[in-house]
């Protein structure tokens, strides 16, 4: 084990407990005790809060982290825009909302060359980033270690890796990211990628979404009790790690959807301490404590949700991450898979590995890398090979464990980049997969 992944394994173990108060050093006496700000900080730091939520919002929900850095983050040039490349950002108005069931093939290889940064290919989103509504989703198809330092200014990251192992060296720290695991990057927090798989999976490839809305924050369990679903002591923190670096760093934001570039004479990741609750986390999907049906019927979609990001509704998210994880079917008189369903909701879906119990995998199907996009009230559910299969199964307990899908559930419909609608690697024939579901009404006599 390298020095930096014993050091981020050391701290994961440390750190622990999502949206808790966390504290860290990475050289002993460099966190003040008993003020945040004091006249002046240790080591001849500098105190900076970073704050994700407005100063006034209620406390539970309030996000922000005392950061005490080799130089303030004031400490800069005048950016510049730069070329946005395949990155997009709401509002989005290349196309109009599509009612028609969606799917695409993986994200084909990119150049030589191409960092996390410009390996991010937007699939189309909602909302207003100015206005810190909507969310937008992105892939990202990547081959090269980033060399520059990436914040984004219009929402917080949630990143599904699918394919490689990511390396996150952020402000708080270091993160690895595999594949069934996801990382959560808040927004403004500054990063770099570099890539960790080795051989096939020297590339990396996966999912992302960019909530422009509330904090991801834990569903409320309600009936479920205190128990189940995600827990919190299982979503891990990095411990501090910075770098005292001299000389230029391109550091590049996006900002009301555009990328913007400055060149520091310095590393921005030089924070040496810090503490609060406004933090980068990774957290294992496999930990997921999945709650379903011991008696009949399949539970609605909502009960696998990770994280939610709250709206001005109650019980209506901006965004869910919903996560279909290794899990038992036991119901009697029950069609196990997904239902036919028209949801007010928008589905985006993703898979990580293996195949999804309501679609048929292989060449042409739901496949890692690709994803499926129902866009609210758009007629979907198990394709005609599943529903036969299902329908007349003998339902003995049966263990769903070869495969794990996500999705990215939002109340607005998803809007396409001109990229998206037009990709070569969006399946044309997708309707098909409905085709030669037969009547088989017949009323009694």
């Amino acid at each position: 084990m390298s020095e930096d992944a014993r050091k981020t394994a050391e701290g994961l173990a440390r750190l622990s407990g999502f949206g808790n108060e966390h504290a860290s050093e990475a050289v002993p006496g460099a966190l003040p005790q008993g003020r945040n700000s004091p006249q002046r900080a240790p080591l001849g730091l500098y105190a900076e809060q970073l704050s994700g939520t407005a100063f006034t919002e209620p406390r539970a929900h309030n996000r922000r982290s005392w950061l005490y850095r080799i130089r303030p983050s004031a400490a800069h040039p005048a950016f510049a825009r730069t070329g946005n490349g395949t990155l997009c950002s709401a509002p989005f108005t290349e196309s109009v909302p599509d009612p028609n069931r969606l799917r695409w093939n993986p994200l084909p290889a990119p150049p030589p060359g191409t960092d996390f940064l410009a390996g991010l290919w937007t699939l189309g989103g909602n909302g207003d980033a100015a206005r810190r509504t909507g969310v937008a989703v992105h892939l990202y198809h990547a081959n090269a270690d980033m060399d520059r330092v990436f914040g984004d200014a219009d929402g917080e990251l949630l990143i599904v890796p699918e394919r490689g192992g990511l390396l996150l060296r952020t402000e708080f720290g270091l993160l690895h990211a595999r594949p069934g695991d996801v990382a959560l990057v808040p927004r403004g927090v500054r990063f770099r990628v570099e890539l960790t798989g080795d051989g096939d999976e020297a590339a990396a490839r996966g999912y992302v979404c960019e909530n422009y809305g509330a904090p991801f924050r834990l569903p409320d369990l309600g009936p479920i009790g205190a128990n189940g679903l995600a827990a919190a002591r299982d979503f891990r923190a990095p411990v501090a790690a910075y770098e005292d670096v001299e000389g230029p760093v391109e550091v590049v934001t996006k900002y009301c959807g555009n990328l913007w570039a400055a060149t520091y004479g310095h590393s921005p990741l030089d924070v040496v301490a810090w503490h609060g609750n406004l933090v980068p986390y990774v957290y294992d999907l496999r930990r997921f404590n999945v709650i379903g049906s011991v008696s009949y019927d399949h539970p609605d979609p909502s009960i696998f949700t990770v994280l939610t990001s709250p709206s001005d509704t109650p019980g209506l998210a901006g965004a869910d991450f919903v996560v279909f994880a290794p899990r038992w079917l036991v119901g009697e008189d029950t069609f196990r898979p997904p239902y036919f369903h028209r949801n007010v909701m928008s589905e985006y879906m993703g898979l990580v590995e293996g195949a999804y119990d309501a679609k048929t995998a292989g060449e042409g199907g739901f496949v890692p890398g690709g994803g499926s996009l129902h866009n609210m009230m758009s007629a979907h559910g198990p394709d005609r090979e599943t529903f036969e299969r299902a329908s007349t199964a003998e339902l003995r307990p049966q263990k769903v464990d070869d495969g794990l899908a996500f999705m990215f559930e939002t109340r607005w419909p998803v809007t396409l980049t001109a990229q998206a609608a037009g990709a070569d690697h969006l399946q044309r024939d997708y309707d098909a997969v409905w085709s030669g579901l037969e009547r088989h009404f017949g009323p009694l006599s």
